[in-house]
């Protein structure tokens, strides 16, 4: 599925998926989920992509998941678009890089979790917000993120759902350097061309053996995180949450 919202070009090797949504902060839809997860089905396969690259704006990665699209398709089964992406993400076999300038919110921050290298602007800020939508971290990030940064840290980072700046994130190891935010496309396709020019077989199975010991708890945690997600979609705080989001307006807990 082709739509102008995901850019998708292979080059030399390298396949790169642009998010194009700038004007919503790259805000994702069902059908950006879909169209992201589709391509990377293709490139898993496909022998002209040696290498895989995620990208957004300069001034802006993702706002996460467009609310309004959200509510009207709430899906969140083990066959939507969301999770064939997020499995897509943590079962794609090449090298799978990542470069981040702006805001990185929710699934925008998640999804670096899979990625192999990930490269941030010095304006990357970081945030996953479940808890105070209602609701639970997705993508395994219960799992990875404690692994990453410490339980603690991991604590405060899910549980408050603040946003940490990309000189955290190289600190704990969720990203590999950190750039002017008009160099770090650009130096993720540099070093996504090096990888381009390796042995294939050598950088699948050197990944493959690094994520083998826990590639099940990944899609355990996914999948049980996924059943929650959307139990806890219908009940009343995340109704309110989400209600106060779209009324512009601070949601009230006290009664939830």
């Amino acid at each position: 599925m082709s739509i102008p919202e995901i850019r998708v070009h292979t080059e030399a090797g390298v396949c790169t998926l642009t998010l194009n949504r700038v004007e919503r902060k790259n805000a994702f839809t069902q059908a950006m989920y879909g169209a992201c997860a589709d391509a990377l089905a293709v490139a898993a396969t496909d022998p002209a992509v040696r290498v895989f690259v995620i990208q957004g704006h300069e001034t802006v990665f993702s706002a996460g998941n467009d609310i309004a699209d959200f509510l009207n398709r709430p899906e969140s089964t083990d066959d939507s678009p969301v999770f064939r992406f997020l499995r897509g993400l943590a079962q794609f076999p090449k090298p799978l890089l990542a470069a981040v300038c702006g805001p990185a919110v929710g699934v925008g921050t998640t999804m670096l979790l899979h990625c192999d290298l990930v490269y941030a602007g010095d304006n990357a800020a970081f945030s996953m917000p479940f808890v105070n939508l209602g609701i639970c971290p997705e993508a395994a990030s219960t799992l990875l993120v404690p692994q990453l940064m410490g339980y603690q840290r991991a604590a405060e980072a899910l549980l408050l759902g603040e946003p940490f700046f990309a000189e955290a994130a190289l600190e704990v190891g969720m990203v590999n350097r950190i750039l002017p935010p008009l160099e770090a496309n650009g130096y993720a396709q540099a070093q996504a061309r090096k990888l381009a020019a390796k042995p294939l077989n050598s950088l699948m199975e050197t990944k493959r053996l690094m994520k083998k010991g826990q590639m099940q708890r990944v899609l355990d945690t996914m999948r049980e995180e996924g059943d929650v997600f959307g139990r806890m979609l219908k009940e009343a705080p995340a109704l309110e949450a989400f209600n106060a989001f779209l009324e512009k307006r601070k949601p009230d807990f006290s009664k939830v």
